[in-house]
């Protein structure tokens, strides 16, 4: 939505929902209800068909490297979570630019504005052509007004959670072409996310299915409160505004078209082999028509409430940095790093929300990655059946090679790599497949 004209893109979703991503959901689940085999083996019947069986395998292993990145990141910014401040509030800190757009409310709030050269200076210092040229007035009691001023860079501002996740936490080069060094901080959570797939995986589904448990729920509780703060938030209007008011011209556009099926072969996780893996497990007789209507439905609907919550958080950013929503932050996963740290700070108790939000954010991922890394494994252990005792091997075997294969995504250049990944290896792939 954010990119694609707002409200209008609900409609190719919709559509692309029901004539395409949950049709092909529905297919996927009774073929592996009724071979019980995985996203290769279930192709045996129709053996020229065996190719899509390799490709959705081959997705899923691009997507199981960079989605533990993301992972990564969730649990970098748990950790940096437990201390009384934020690291993403305010502008002292060492990664904070001159371009921070809290320098200008710290400054106002010391009697000062920031002046062309982005300097704070004192409004008693300014000669009174200075004051006229910024619209500070002065009354009869000598008491300054500010409320007419105007910060000469306020277009060019960043909020504070964008500048800690751009400079901080990521540290991106100019181009993918400077690796630049290994970030240790963010290379030790990616071992630990590792770690953290193997030992819930360690026995199959059966292990993984008493944690989706609370993987599942937990995240409906977090959001439910962002969204309650978030609509208590200056500006938040705008945000949702932006979010349910179509751009009726971008429906010409076929990139829109192609982001709408990306998305919901995406949230679906449809081509991937996951659907086939999983509903390897079920009863032969089980209503798989019901569970896929159920879940499509929910997946749409969830779609819905985390967009109110997200875009009433950038309508507050908005605000802050008097600009529009769309200029907010860039688009991309960043949007979760940014916008929804920039809220859980203005919750009383910022830091024990903070580690609540990650702690949920970790969950989704989990989830995700629980499906991708048994779909892997599955599919391994199906074609080659001597493996199927030493299951938790491979599985060892397949998490260390999908570290190994991570290592440049935490360099200087580790995000162009999550994006290269994201593009090439999950969004076109999955259409392709599908």
């Amino acid at each position: 939505c954010y990119r694609n004209g707002g409200g209008a893109f609900l409609i190719p979703y919709v559509i692309m929902l029901a004539f395409a991503g949950l049709p092909l959901f529905f297919l996927e689940v009774s073929f592996g209800q009724y071979c019980s085999q995985g996203p290769i083996t279930c192709w045996r019947a129709v053996p020229m068909f065996r190719g899509v069986g390799y490709g959705m395998l081959v997705v899923s292993s691009f997507v199981g490297i960079y989605y533990n990145v993301i992972i990564m990141y969730t649990l970098y910014y748990m950790f940096a979570s437990f201390t009384s401040k934020l690291p993403w509030i305010g502008c002292g800190a060492a990664w904070n630019t001159k371009k921070c757009s809290d320098i200008v409310v710290d400054c106002l709030a010391a009697s000062g504005v920031v002046t062309n050269n982005n300097t704070c200076v004192m409004i008693k210092n300014l000669a009174g052509s200075e004051m006229e040229k910024y619209n500070i007035t002065q009354d009869d009691a000598g008491k300054y007004n500010t409320s007419g001023y105007t910060d000469p860079f306020m277009d060019d501002r960043s909020r504070p959670s964008e500048e800690y996740w751009k400079y901080s936490v990521l540290q991106e080069s100019p181009e993918i072409g400077q690796t630049g060094t290994i970030i240790w901080q963010l290379l030790l959570c990616l071992l630990l996310a590792w770690i953290i797939i193997y030992l819930c995986l360690i026995k199959g589904i059966k292990s993984s299915g008493k944690v989706v448990y609370f993987t599942a729920t937990f995240p409906y509780l977090v959001l439910v409160i962002l969204l309650v703060r978030g609509v208590t938030l200056p500006g938040y209007y705008d945000g949702v505004l932006f979010f349910i008011t179509p751009t009726w011209s971008r429906l010409a556009e076929p990139q829109v078209w192609l982001d709408a099926a990306t998305q919901i072969f995406f949230s679906l996780s449809a081509a991937w082999g996951g659907l086939i893996t999983l509903a390897s497990y079920n009863k032969f007789h089980n209503n798989c028509y019901t569970d896929s209507i159920i879940v499509a439905t929910l997946n749409c609907a969830t779609s819905l409430f985390a967009g109110f919550v997200i875009f009433s958080i950038m309508g507050f950013m908005a605000h802050e940095l008097g600009t529009t929503v769309d200029k907010v932050v860039d688009q991309g996963f960043g949007l979760a790093f940014i916008a929804y740290p920039e809220a859980v700070a203005r919750l009383p108790i910022s830091p024990l929300w903070a580690i609540l939000f990650f702690v949920m954010l970790l969950t989704l991922g989990l989830d995700s990655q629980f499906t991708i890394m048994e779909t892997i494994v599955t599919a391994i252990v199906d074609e080659f059946p001597h493996l199927r005792k030493k299951k938790p091997l491979v599985m060892l075997a397949a998490c260390c090679v999908g570290f190994l294969l991570g290592f440049t995504c935490v360099t200087n250049a580790g995000p162009y790599w999550v994006s290269l990944m994201d593009s090439y290896g999950a969004g076109f792939a999955l259409l392709i497949y599908g």
